[in-house]
C-alpha cells in the first residue's frame, strides 16, 4: 500500500471516531499540511464516503450520512469486540430474521483481521461455551424492527398485522412504547387506543409494520421491559394459583420472577386460619403451627399470583424459596405440595 493511500484510510478512521476534525488537527495527526487533507479528503469523497465541510472558527471535517455504508476502518479491540457481539446474538436468538447477514458479516471481519489475532480469535471461539441453551431461531424482521423502533422514538402510531398463537392473523393499531428483548426473543410493548389497554407482541409473529400519520403522548406507568414482564405474570393461561409467603418481596423473586409471579401487599399479617382435619389425619407439622403463632413477628404475608400451564415445577420452587407458604388455590397444587412433602420425608429416613 502506497503511503498516501494509508494516509487516506487513517483519514477515514480519525473521521470515523466521530466529531468535526480542524484541518491543523488532521494535518498534524498525517503529518502533512493542510492542502494535501483537502486532497485526501476529495479522495473520500470520490469513492462515495459522505463527508462533510464544517465552516467557522473550529470548522473542519466530519462523516455525515449517505446512501450507503462507508468502509469501516476497526481497530483490534473493536474488531475483536464486534465478532463476539455478532456470536453471542446469534447464540441468544437476538438476531434478525435474515440470519446469514450475522454470519456473513462475522465472516468478512474473519477474514480481514491480521493472521496471529485471528488466530487467538478462533481460540476463543473454539473454547467458548455457554451455560444457557442456544435461543430459539424465530427472530424478527429487520425491516419491522427498524419501523417499530422508529416509531418509539417519534411517538407514531403503527399499524401491524400479528398473527397469534393460535395462527389467527389479525390488524392492530399501537402507540408503540418501546422494544424489549426477554429470554432470547423481540417483544413491542404499547397501547392499543381501540381498547385502552397496553398490549405486548412477539416481533417474530407481526409480520407487517407501517407508521400512521399523527402522533401519541407518552403513557405514563412503568418502563417497557417492567410492562412486558408484568403482561407475562398476568397472561391467560391453564391454572390460576394463588399463594400466600411470609417473606419479604425480594426473597420471594429469587424464585418467582416478575416474568413469572405478582407479588401485591395483603391486608394484615397473620395467615388465614387452617380449615379443621378429620380425626385420623396425620399429625400437622410443628414448623406450621409455629408460624401462624408468631405471625406478628418478622415480614408480613404477601400474595403472590402465579399463571401456568403446569403445575409440577411450583412445590420444587416453594421448597428452594424455604418461606412459609398457604395455597389458596388450586386444590391441585396443595395435593402436589404433600406429595413432595412425603417424598422427602420417606428419603430422608432412609438408613
Amino acid at each position: 500500500m502506497s503511503r498516501p493511500t494509508g494516509r487516506v484510510l487513517t483519514l477515514l478512521e480519525l473521521l470515523q471516531s466521530g466529531g468535526t476534525r480542524t484541518i491543523a488537527e488532521l494535518a498534524e495527526r498525517l503529518g502533512v499540511d493542510g492542502r494535501t487533507v483537502r486532497r485526501y479528503v476529495d479522495h473520500l469523497i470520490d469513492l462515495d464516503v459522505p463527508v462533510e465541510a464544517v465552516r467557522g472558527r473550529y470548522g473542519g471535517y466530519r462523516l455525515g450520512p449517505g446512501h450507503r455504508l462507508p468502509p469501516l476502518m476497526l481497530g483490534e479491540d473493536e474488531a475483536v469486540a464486534v465478532l463476539l457481539g455478532l456470536v453471542a446474538g446469534r447464540r441468544t436468538g437476538l438476531t434478525t430474521a435474515t440470519a446469514t447477514a450475522g454470519e456473513t458479516a462475522a465472516a468478512k471481519i474473519r477474514r480481514v483481521l491480521p493472521r496471529p489475532l485471528a488466530a487467538r480469535v478462533d481460540a476463543v471461539l473454539e473454547s467458548l461455551a455457554f451455560t444457557e441453551p442456544a435461543g430459539e431461531s424465530a427472530a424478527p424482521d429487520a425491516g419491522i424492527l427498524l419501523t417499530l423502533a422508529d416509531a418509539v422514538r417519534h411517538r407514531r402510531p403503527v399499524a401491524i398485522r400479528y398473527t397469534d398463537r393460535e395462527g389467527r392473523r389479525g390488524d392492530r393499531t399501537l402507540h408503540p412504547q418501546g422494544v424489549v428483548a426477554h429470554a432470547g426473543r423481540w417483544y413491542v410493548t404499547g397501547r392499543d387506543p381501540g381498547i385502552g389497554e397496553d398490549r405486548t407482541f412477539r416481533l417474530d409473529r407481526v409480520n407487517d409494520a407501517r407508521l400512521l400519520p399523527g402522533a401519541f403522548e407518552a403513557i405514563e406507568g412503568p418502563d417497557p421491559a417492567r410492562r412486558v414482564l408484568s403482561g407475562f405474570a398476568t397472561a391467560p393461561y391453564r391454572h390460576e394459583v394463588t399463594l400466600r409467603i411470609r417473606g419479604t418481596a425480594e426473597q420471594i423473586r429469587t424464585r418467582l420472577p416478575a416474568s413469572v409471579a405478582s407479588v401485591t401487599a395483603l391486608p394484615g399479617t397473620g395467615p388465614p386460619s387452617p380449615a379443621p382435619e378429620p380425626a385420623d389425619a396425620r399429625e400437622p407439622d410443628r414448623s406450621d403451627v409455629s408460624d401462624a403463632s408468631d405471625a406478628s413477628d418478622g415480614p408480613p404475608w404477601l400474595r403472590v399470583e402465579v399463571r401456568a400451564e403446569r403445575l409440577d415445577w411450583l412445590p420444587p420452587v416453594l421448597a428452594a424459596l424455604d418461606l412459609p407458604f398457604v395455597v389458596e388455590r388450586p386444590d391441585e397444587l396443595r395435593e402436589l405440595v404433600v406429595a413432595l412433602a412425603d417424598r422427602f420425608a420417606r428419603r430422608a429416613r432412609r438408613a
